[in-house]
């Protein structure tokens, strides 16, 4: 039998003695997005209620993707909460965040990339013992991307390239507005902008 790979704590991790706060996808809607911070590495999934690792019929090991990202998430009872949350990729999301990386134009998951996921649908039904499977979106903005639309210091909403809400392109923004979730966010940013106020960078 093939011996599984195991994900080794960061050095910071092994060093502070706690790791890093798991991504939920709670309900329906719920997003999660925000830039990668390390090398997204390999490992193999473990059962959720005996921890111990998964396995398919054919006895090759059930692997995950496991990305991580700086957010704007905070957990209010927890005072060292930095934001950052680990995603575990897999099943169906693994697909749509494949789709959203070749949609990028991209070769793959980057530092400094912007990954956005969300729970935007249920699957089908097949066991009446479990819930129905989560289904996500996602969309994926390239680590060289985020350095071309970062603005000047001084730049207004207005000035950004090409008039883009945090500095998306028209494709980007499409993508991202076929999600219930961001698309009220972008509407919110683009009624500020037209406004003149201050808009908040989008989460993706």
């Amino acid at each position: 039998m093939t011996v599984p790979m195991q994900q080794t704590p960061s050095a910071d991790d092994f060093l502070m003695g706690g790791g890093v706060t798991s991504a939920k996808f709670p309900t329906l809607g719920t997003t999660v997005s925000g830039r990668i911070t390390e090398r997204p590495t390999v490992e193999q999934q473990r059962d959720f209620t005996t921890g111990e690792l998964k396995f398919w019929d054919d006895g090759k090991p059930q692997m995950q993707l496991v990305v991580t990202l700086a957010t704007a998430e905070r957990d209010p009872l927890n005072p060292e909460d930095d934001g950052a949350r680990r995603v575990y990729i897999k099943g169906q999301m693994k697909n749509a965040v494949a789709a959203a990386v070749r949609a990028s134009g991209a070769r793959g998951l980057e530092i400094g990339g912007t990954l956005t996921v969300t729970y935007a649908r249920d699957g089908q039904k097949t066991n009446p013992r479990f819930n129905a499977p989560k289904n996500y979106d996602a969309v994926y903005v390239s680590s060289a991307q985020n350095e071309l639309n970062t603005p000047d210091p001084g730049a207004t909403a207005a000035q950004q390239p090409g008039g883009t809400v945090g500095g998306l392109t028209a494709e980007q923004l499409a993508a991202a507005a076929q999600n219930p979730a961001t698309a009220a966010l972008l509407a919110q940013q683009q009624a500020q902008q037209a406004a003149g106020g201050s808009a908040t960078p989008p989460p993706f």
